[in-house]
């Protein structure tokens, strides 16, 4: 009796304390993202061909589960101890990413995944990313050392630590995630916008360096001159499949299980899931799509200039950043403004080790927008 008096009051003060319209946010995109993944996963279209498979779905269901159970640890928890466990978390997925290289599967030439018997397929670096911009947060808002160069510098050898991990995959598109998500981290901070630039700049001709005349990273150079040059290569059939999904589907689409774009390009329930809803439904679901995360990124940075911890503060924008970054590369790549990156589109594309990222990032956010009791 006394157990269940206990499992009562814990539940009711976490509601009582969350901030509701952000959570109702975030279960209605995981929502969203599961009635798409039926659609793009060729269930309803797979039915006219007799095969009625629907293993894509149920994973997909299982991992939403997977996540809401993540959201409710890590937004339910004390704040300093969710913030000294990430900490820990962080540490143990830089060994994870480590072993990425010696152990990871190959896939179409690159090498992101481990294989573990329970999560099959596993991305290291989705677990990394919401950890990583806990721990520069706490490194930018140590009050033990006021010297922000050190700050800084230590936290650039965390950064580029992960992003020269990511290089051997290699993965770009998530290498460029993680800069664009530690200098909005040390901008928010306060560093001098002259550093910034120049950094800026140095690690633009890095890049360039790394594509001309490194052999290992050819591939990203040849997809950048196909990228401009559509007759010079082959890196773009998926975007114009995708970009001309998403002109034949018009305002209001074909309707549902009558798109062909999850038949002909691979991965598109995680890559290109937002062609696959433009052809079915229309570019006024897209629209509709991104209102709802633009009110969800609004509403995060409404509580961001209530709050007064500086950690939090930059946790959250971090956080945000992160997930409108990663949303506008897909839709970027989607309609041929990027060139291809192999990237998912938060809350909505099919992948385990990509929900999992996001729902700790929204439990962490859920955390630290909680009403606080004084």
């Amino acid at each position: 009796m006394q157990s269940r008096n206990f499992i009562h009051n814990f539940y009711y003060d976490w509601w009582k304390n969350i901030d509701k319209f952000i959570f109702s946010l975030i279960i209605l995109l995981f929502l969203i993202g599961l009635f798409f993944s039926l659609v793009s996963t060729s269930l309803i279209a797979s039915d006219k061909l007799n095969t009625n498979d629907y293993s894509f779905f149920f994973k997909h269901l299982i991992f939403i589960v997977l996540g809401l159970i993540i959201i409710f640890i890590f937004s339910s928890i004390d704040q300093n101890k969710l913030l000294r466990y990430s900490i820990i978390i962080f540490l143990i997925s830089l060994i994870f990413l480590l072993l990425v290289p010696i152990i990871g599967i190959e896939v179409k030439g690159s090498r992101r995944w481990i294989d573990f018997y329970f999560l099959p397929r596993f991305q290291p670096i989705e677990l990394v990313k919401p950890f990583l911009i806990i721990f520069i947060s706490t490194i930018l808002c140590n009050q033990k050392y006021d010297n922000r160069f050190y700050k800084y510098s230590f936290s650039f050898l965390i950064t580029l630590g992960v992003t020269l991990l990511l290089s051997l995959q290699p993965d770009i598109g998530q290498t460029l995630l993680v800069l664009f998500s530690w200098s909005v981290l040390i901008f928010t901070s306060g560093i001098s916008i002259v550093f910034l630039i120049f950094l800026f700049f140095s690690l633009i001709i890095t890049f360039f360096y790394l594509i001309f005349f490194v052999q290992k990273f050819e591939y990203i150079k040849n997809r950048l001159i196909s990228f401009f040059d559509s007759e010079s290569g082959t890196y773009n059939f998926q975007s114009d499949k995708a970009l001309e999904s998403i002109t034949s589907g018009g305002f209001f689409g074909k309707g549902i299980g009558e798109g062909t774009l999850k038949n002909r390009v691979p991965e598109a329930h995680t890559d290109y899931i937002i062609s696959v809803i433009s052809e079915e439904f229309g570019v006024i679901a897209i629209i509709l799509i991104l209102f709802l995360f633009l009110i969800f990124i609004y509403s995060v940075f409404k509580k961001v200039y209530l709050e007064n911890d500086e950690k939090v503060k930059l946790i959250l924008v971090g956080s945000i950043s992160l997930i409108l970054m990663q949303t506008m590369i897909h839709i970027g790549v989607n309609i041929r403004l990027f060139p291809t990156t192999g990237m998912t589109l938060p809350f909505i594309s099919y992948g385990g080790s990509s929900i999992i990222s996001i729902s700790i990032l929204s439990g962490v956010i859920l955390n630290l927008t909680k009403r606080k009791i004084n």
